[in-house]
């Protein structure tokens, strides 16, 4: 039975990639959640007006790739550090949260992040955020997969 993740980590077409590159992973929606605004576009978002992040929605096989396991590239493919920015992106829409479904996956999630924090792995604080999953919006069709629609890899 298929289940589901929500995590932001900066800007979606390149954390969708890498959550598409996961065997047991079915889907990986570029989105948003968290916001005030219904159904946002992306340039409201872009304001930095609505409280929703640039999120990636996972559908995956809990049986072939563990949660832990996307847990696990979500943290490798973000610095968890930076406070509502990544890189050259910055704006609360691009901060660093896990949106979680079920207590399961909050207890993990919270568990991955003091492991991590415990183990210096970072020089600085982990400010990945941790909180209850919302609506999930689905971005404009052009931001889908747009690492192969533009060619990059």
């Amino acid at each position: 039975m298929a289940e589901k993740a929500v995590f932001g980590a900066g800007c979606f077409w390149g954390v969708e990639h890498a959550f598409r590159q996961l065997e047991g992973v079915s889907d990986a929606v570029s989105g948003f959640m968290g916001g005030e605004v219904d159904n946002p576009s992306y340039q409201q978002v872009c304001t930095g007006d609505t409280g929703h992040v640039e999120v990636v929605e996972v559908t995956y096989d809990p049986e072939i790739v563990s949660y832990g396991d996307l847990l696990d590239t979500f943290f490798a493919v973000h610095d968890p550090t930076q406070l509502n920015r990544q890189g050259p992106d910055i704006g609360e829409q691009y901060r660093s949260v896990i949106f979680y479904q079920n207590e399961e996956q909050r207890a993990q999630a919270e568990e991955t992040k003091a492991a991590l924090m415990a183990a210096g792995k970072y020089p600085r604080e982990v400010v990945t955020s941790i909180e209850p999953a919302g609506d999930f919006y689905r971005a404009e069709e052009y931001h889908q997969r747009y690492y192969e629609k533009m060619g990059m890899h």
